[in-house]
């Protein structure tokens, strides 16, 4: 499964700080709105120590890491779903991200400009809610008016469609995004390819100076308090932070972590974070010739995960070889663990679980 991030906010916020950082790439982020005028994306590998030490024990020629990618546009700005700056233009290109990330300004500082003339967390994150209902209203118009075309003819399933749009844009109408509403496996099926922002599920990241590691932050608890309303998930970042740690060697970026008290860089928070939110965990496979994570959902049987390493291996699936990840460290590899009796054989039925270390039998 691939794992994307859409990034959102206001100019100037450290959105293109944070990508830069967690990307290692070159976008620029200059001090004045819009310097980011086109989408950017980078694929980056998650940082999961057990595929290093499995690496060691299988004595592995490649290592693998589980990624996620993150899609950083323009920013938003009051008005972008009328035209107004630059990052409407670019709402497309997040659209079939898995999640967003909406990054909020909480810090001060006279040097870098707020577009709106002062920092107000709740404020920033409402221009770029409604902003993005309104970008999904108009989407749903056209959807409604279009189905209304192909109900003519009553046939049952149009007619589900259009009643399920209707309530969508209901929802928009009062201002309120889509993820809040609940729907059916029917609906969801109805609505799957139909790409709507509000409709995924959003972390809300503070960005705050690194002065304020550490230290209370009254910006930050607004943000974390209007998050916790809404039922999202607030995640406390320094950008600033990041983008140093991203130029430095592993043992010099914990070093400097350590120097802050922390002990995961935020992209390691980050990562942890949307996979919580997305409902993902991750096993692992390990031989001579690799080392690697795969990203499945949680609910997911045996055959299924088969299915993400090759669709042949969910058709043929026999069994699962499995141990978990502790067990596997414990007893030296899969040699000791069949020796010693902790290898398990799993059917069709089983539910695989976080850092499960998994061989696969098939036949096709």
């Amino acid at each position: 499964m691939a794992l994307s991030v859409g990034i959102v906010g206001l100019p100037n916020v450290g959105k293109s700080t944070l990508f830069n950082a967690i990307t290692n790439a070159s976008v620029d982020a200059q001090n004045y709105p819009f310097c980011t005028i086109e989408p950017n994306s980078g694929i980056v590998p998650i940082n999961d120590p057990r595929i290093d030490k499995l690496s060691e024990i299988s004595q592995t020629q490649k290592r693998i890491y589980a990624t996620i990618e993150f899609t950083d546009i323009a920013g938003l700005v009051k008005g972008a779903s009328k035209g107004e700056g630059l990052g409407n233009k670019f709402l497309t290109n997040i659209r079939e991200t898995s999640a967003i990330a909406h990054i909020v300004r909480c810090f001060e500082d006279d040097n870098i400009i707020h577009i709106e003339g002062k920092v107000n967390p709740i404020a920033d994150i409402e221009i770029i809610n409604l902003e993005l209902i309104l970008a999904d209203y108009d989407m749903v118009e056209r959807l409604v008016d279009s189905q209304r075309k192909r109900t003519k003819s009553n046939q049952k399933d149009e007619v589900k469609k259009l009643e399920l749009l209707e309530r969508i844009k209901a929802q928009l109408e009062k201002e309120n995004p889509i993820r809040h509403l609940q729907f059916t496996e029917e609906e969801s099926l109805i609505l799957k390819g139909i790409h709507f922002l509000t409709a995924k599920k959003v972390i809300y990241v503070a960005n705050i100076s690194e002065a304020s590691i550490g230290q209370p932050n009254p910006l930050v608890d607004i943000v974390k308090k209007y998050a916790a309303e809404n039922g999202e998930p607030c995640l406390e970042i320094c950008a600033k932070l990041e983008s140093e740690l991203s130029q430095l060697t592993p043992e010099e970026k914990q070093a400097y972590l350590q120097e802050f008290g922390l002990e995961h860089t935020g992209l390691d928070q980050l990562a942890s974070a949307c996979f919580t939110l997305l409902d993902l965990q991750t096993y692992l496979t390990t031989g001579v010739k690799e080392t690697r994570a795969w990203t499945i959902p949680l609910a997911c049987t045996a055959p299924q995960a088969a299915g993400v390493i090759h669709t042949d291996f969910e058709k043929g699936f026999i069994r699962a070889n499995i141990m978990s990840y502790e067990q596997f460290v414990n007893c030296g590899g899969w040699k000791n663990g069949k020796d010693k009796g902790l290898v398990r054989q799993e059917g069709k039925e089983y539910m695989m679980q976080d850092g499960d270390v998994v061989e696969f039998l098939f036949n096709v």
